[in-house]
């Protein structure tokens, strides 16, 4: 930490470290550390997200009046590096972190009291609607429709079209999704913002594998699928400017925790593979040479986040601070794993399940294998929310406003 703690703020964090302690099982920090995606597959994320919520920490960053903890930002910051410390699983952010402030600052009461509660709980999984195969980073061109109607049954929307890489559709029960209502006026005009129950009759789901070998991702078709009118979140055609809320909770958050313990994941990689007295040490001095400038990277990262909690304690706006951090951080994500395959070497060849790795007759190691799977992961990082080329255009826009 680049700060010094108050004595508050160190007892704050000892109790986050006893708790941690005590409750993260051998299974789920083993599910943290194979964890080389975003975050860890469903089974093991909920079941963390379900121990917290009885802590009462599931939502930390929440008002306290809908089940948030208060906190102060650096006890945010604070609770998030002792997660990525103790290897435990990454969370979905889909529920938490995403729909849920959309809803606190949107949502109407009954809607709050609808889907908050689940969040909080465990008990809802949200997946995002959002990118169209002809509409990623130009989200405002999406052409999913939503045409409202009334019957016998009450007002409703009729829902055709679909969704693509659709993150861990094929596990949830709720979805919240961008539709398109007119087509008059600005394309982002048009566009409004609704929240629904996922198993909907005319919902299909088709899974996408990704290189990495991992079923995260998913096609999801729409097919006169009936919605019920109370799914709208505020005003209709007015979707835009939540979605733009949204994508600011998306690409925000603590980066360097995270980032800190991959670092140290490398360097444990990178003494264990020049461990042996024929260690080629001359090609183990220029990998710990990019390893350390790396590190400065991170603590110059962690610096600006720390700068950032500062003025958003004192009451300054977010501003463009989450566009910086994704670019940044995603940045140094692709060039962590791709330090980590030069120093697993030809180990990371090896293509099998990681909790499989040692299993054979032929172990393969672990640590390797992981290598291989995170990097082809991160090759996404620069593209999801929001492609880093759209994040300098952000940047840049603010600074020469």
């Amino acid at each position: 930490m680049l700060i010094a703690l108050t004595p508050e703020e160190e007892a704050f964090r000892d109790e986050v470290r006893r708790f941690l302690d005590e409750a993260l099982t051998p299974e789920l920090r083993a599910a943290g550390r194979r964890c080389s995606g975003i975050f860890t597959e469903y089974p093991a994320g909920n079941d963390w997200h379900r121990i917290l919520a009885r802590r009462g920490w599931s939502v930390p960053h929440w008002p306290v009046e809908h089940g948030g903890t208060g906190w102060t930002p650096l006890q945010h910051y604070l609770f998030a590096s002792e997660l990525a410390a103790a290897d435990a699983p990454p969370r979905a952010p889909m529920g938490p972190q995403m729909v849920a402030p959309v809803l606190i600052a949107f949502g109407t009461p009954a809607q709050q009291q609808r889907w908050l509660p689940g969040i909080r709980a465990g008990d809802d999984y949200w997946c995002q609607g959002y990118s169209e195969p002809g509409a990623g980073s130009d989200l405002a061109s999406l052409q999913c429709k939503a045409v409202r109607g009334s019957d016998d049954q009450g007002d409703h929307f009729i829902l055709n079209g679909t969704k693509i890489w659709t993150t861990h559709a094929h596990h949830a029960n709720r979805m919240f999704c961008l539709v398109r209502t007119s087509r008059e006026g600005k394309a982002q005009q048009g566009i409004s913002f609704l929240c629904f129950d996922f198993k909907l009759p005319g919902i299909t789901v088709r899974p996408i594998p990704s290189i990495s070998g991992d079923h995260e991702l998913n096609q999801v078709f729409f097919d006169d699928v009936r919605v019920p009118a109370d799914a709208l979140i505020g005003e209709e055609n007015q979707g835009w400017a939540i979605a733009k809320y949204l994508l600011q909770h998306e690409r925000g958050g603590a980066w360097a925790p995270l980032l800190h313990a991959r670092w140290r994941r490398v360097r444990e990689a990178l003494d264990q593979a020049f461990a042996g007295p024929l260690a080629a040490q001359a090609e183990r001095a220029d990998l710990r040479l990019q390893l350390a400038a790396l590190r400065v990277r991170i603590e110059a990262l962690q610096a600006l986040e720390l700068r950032t909690l500062r003025a958003q304690a004192a009451g300054a706006p977010v501003g463009v601070s989450p566009s910086i951090g994704k670019l940044l951080a995603t940045e140094l994500k692709q060039a962590l794993t791709e330090l980590h395959l030069q120093v697993a070497g030809t180990d990371a060849l090896a293509r099998t399940p990681l909790d499989q790795a040692e299993a054979h007759a032929l172990p393969v190691d672990e640590d390797a294998v992981f290598a291989l799977s995170a990097y082809f992961n991160d090759r996404a990082a620069s593209i999801y929310a929001g492609t880093n080329e759209v994040q300098r255009n952000l940047v840049a826009a603010h600074l020469l406003r």
